[in-house]
C-alpha cells in the first residue's frame, strides 16, 4: 500500500512540475546619468518565438506592457516611459484589433530628476503579457528596484 501511495505522489508531483507555465522574458535594470537627469533603463529580452506587447497596444487586445513607479519624494519623473526596439504591427484575429509588439528585445526608458546630493533608488512594477503563434501566457507582474 505504501508503494502505491508513493507512486501516486511521485506521478502527481511530476505532472504538477510539467504543467507550470514558464516565463520566457528576462529583464535587466540599470540607471545612467544624463547631465542633470538620470535615465532608468528596463531591457526585456524575449527569445523566439515569443513576443511582448507595446505599451500602446489598443484596448480590446492583449494586455499592454505597463511600467509603474512607486512614489519617492526624492525623485521627479520627467515625461513618460519610452520604448525602443523593432516595433511590429499585425492584425490579430483572436482579438480583432491591430496589435503592436516586440520580438527579441525592447528597451523601456524613463528620465528622472533626483534631488541633488542624495543617494536613493527607484522601485516599481512591470506588468506584461507574452504570446507566440500558438499560445499566450497569463499577464505577469514583476517588481524591481534600481539604485540611482
Amino acid at each position: 500500500m505504501k508503494k502505491v501511495i508513493l507512486f501516486f505522489v511521485l506521478v502527481l508531483s511530476a505532472v504538477a512540475s510539467f504543467s507550470q507555465l514558464k516565463d520566457p522574458v528576462t529583464f535587466t535594470f540599470e540607471s545612467r546619468k544624463k547631465g542633470t537627469l538620470t535615465e532608468v533603463v528596463v531591457t526585456a529580452s524575449v527569445p523566439k518565438p515569443w513576443h511582448i506587447y507595446s505599451q500602446n497596444t489598443p484596448k480590446g487586445g492583449p494586455i499592454p506592457t505597463k511600467i509603474s513607479f512607486n512614489k519617492n519624494p526624492l525623485i521627479t519623473l520627467e515625461g513618460t516611459v519610452k520604448e525602443v526596439g523593432k516595433l511590429e504591427k499585425i492584425h490579430d484575429s483572436n482579438f480583432d484589433v491591430d496589435v503592436l509588439f516586440y520580438s527579441n528585445k525592447v528597451v523601456f526608458t524613463q528620465l528622472v530628476k533626483v534631488k541633488t546630493g542624495v543617494k536613493t533608488n527607484i522601485s516599481g512594477t512591470i506588468e506584461y503579457m507574452v504570446c507566440d503563434d500558438e499560445q499566450c501566457l497569463p499577464p505577469t507582474k514583476k517588481t524591481f528596484s534600481i539604485n540611482l
